[in-house]
């Protein structure tokens, strides 16, 4: 008999790519079930969606509970009281300042909001960005993504008035973190006297912590002379939080490591455990400048979804998820390194809480490291252990367990991981 898979399959379109050949049929805290029998520890997160494990029992009873009261309920007709609830718990996690909110479904909609929140209330329309950034596939947030071009496949007539300024990869550089600032700092200040006047810049955009760009962090002294500069020059700063927010980080959000605060922030992801839920947060007198009617969505803030971010952030602050990122995070980081002490195709490990990368290089050079972590991110799969690469050159594998994974998880998978070294 021909299995459902093998029947509906070749029907997917191609468009999305397929990693491994895995068809799931449950999923139950950091463990995926397979429909042959197979069972995957997961540190994909669904690219670190599911920050507090596949199907948490609290949020799948919020589900459950909404899912009987109110599945829909559009925010220009009726205002449900999931959505009034998720502002009253966001408003214990976001930095004071922070006092609106307006939600949508994916992170590409989401930097959508943001930008067009900045060029309402600026009046300005240029922005910039940084390479290796990823920040969505719509028209607009393709323009913005630098870290790949197969992101934008052949659709290169895209909006203008998009720049694009070195992020401070010091890796990549071959720099020290205090040089490799000073030269994103440079070549940003140049960008502004060659190519596009600061009273013309709506918005400078970033990731706190670069995501498909390679899990890059930055030195803490670059964010804070961009929020310096852009203090002094009426440029708004948003940070892109959609795959470093929700406690990836170890904090509720990536900036706190920073110290530094955006006048804007996207959050997706890690935001519902899994359901569509997006937002842009932002200081409520710029909220003010967004002229009513000029954005919204028919499903922004479903009520089943915020239901589900509500449970997600009462279950991370109940059961220490927080604390446990950074516990499992530096557990984690200690044995990568130590691997990296036996394999030295391993030229870099770095991160925050559990937003890890460990990068790889083959004769010195990140470039030809393709292959490599293909090939150990399949020998990790068949051992029962699932990993992401990322960067420009996929040269780095992507560590993105659960918030509420345990020591003995995390053992697990570094041992998995080191046969798949060996295997190489």
């Amino acid at each position: 008999m021909t299995s459902l898979y093998d029947k509906n399959f070749p029907h997917m379109s191609p468009v999305w790519s397929r990693i491994f050949p895995i068809e799931a049929e449950r999923a139950e805290g950091s463990y995926i079930y397979a429909t042959d029998g197979r069972k995957y520890l997961d540190f994909t997160c669904g690219i670190g969606v599911t920050n507090t494990g596949h199907c948490h029992p609290k949020v799948v009873e919020a589900i459950r509970q909404q899912a009987g009261l109110f599945i829909h309920a559009q925010a220009n007709i009726v205002i449900h009281q999931p959505m009034l609830q998720m502002i009253e718990e966001l408003r214990t996690i976001v930095h004071p300042s922070i006092d609106g909110f307006f939600f949508s479904n994916s992170g590409a909609e989401a930097v959508e909001g943001a930008v067009k929140l900045a060029r309402s209330a600026t009046g300005r329309q240029a922005v910039i960005v940084f390479t290796g950034s990823f920040h969505g596939r719509t028209a607009q947030t393709m323009m913005l993504t630098t870290s790949k071009t197969g992101y934008k496949g052949n659709a290169q007539y895209l909006p203008g008035g998009v720049y694009v300024a070195p992020f401070p990869y010091a890796y990549k550089l071959g720099l020290s973190e205090e040089s490799a600032s000073q030269y994103a700092l440079d070549a940003l200040d140049e960008l502004l006297i060659s190519q596009i006047a600061p009273h013309d810049v709506a918005a400078i955009l970033i990731e706190p912590v670069l995501g498909e760009g390679g899990y890059v962090v930055p030195p803490a002294a670059f964010l804070k002379s961009l929020r310096e500069l852009c203090d002094r020059t009426g440029i708004l700063l948003i940070f892109d939080e959609v795959q470093s927010g929700f406690g990836r980080t170890g904090k509720w959000f990536a900036q706190e490591h920073f110290g530094v605060v955006p006048d804007i922030m996207t959050a997706a992801k890690g935001i519902a455990s899994g359901l569509p839920l997006s937002a842009v947060f932002s200081r409520l007198d710029l909220m003010k400048k967004w002229p009513t009617g000029s954005h919204g969505g028919t499903y922004g803030g479903n009520a089943v979804a915020m239901a589900a971010g509500v449970a997600t952030i009462r279950a991370m602050k109940e059961e220490k998820m927080l604390e446990n990122a950074n516990a499992r995070g530096l557990q984690l980081q200690t044995g990568l390194r130590k691997l990296q002490e036996e394999y030295p195709q391993i030229g870099d490990v770095r991160g925050l809480g559990l937003m890890i990368g460990s990068e790889f290089e083959v004769d010195g050079s990140y470039k030809k490291a393709k292959t490599l972590v293909k090939k150990t991110l399949h020998a990790a799969e068949e051992r029962g252990l699932l990993l992401l690469s990322c960067g420009t050159y996929d040269s780095t594998i992507r560590w993105i367990p659960p918030l509420n994974v345990t020591e003995a998880q995390v053992n697990d998978a570094l041992a998995i991981f080191g046969e798949a070294l060996a295997a190489g």
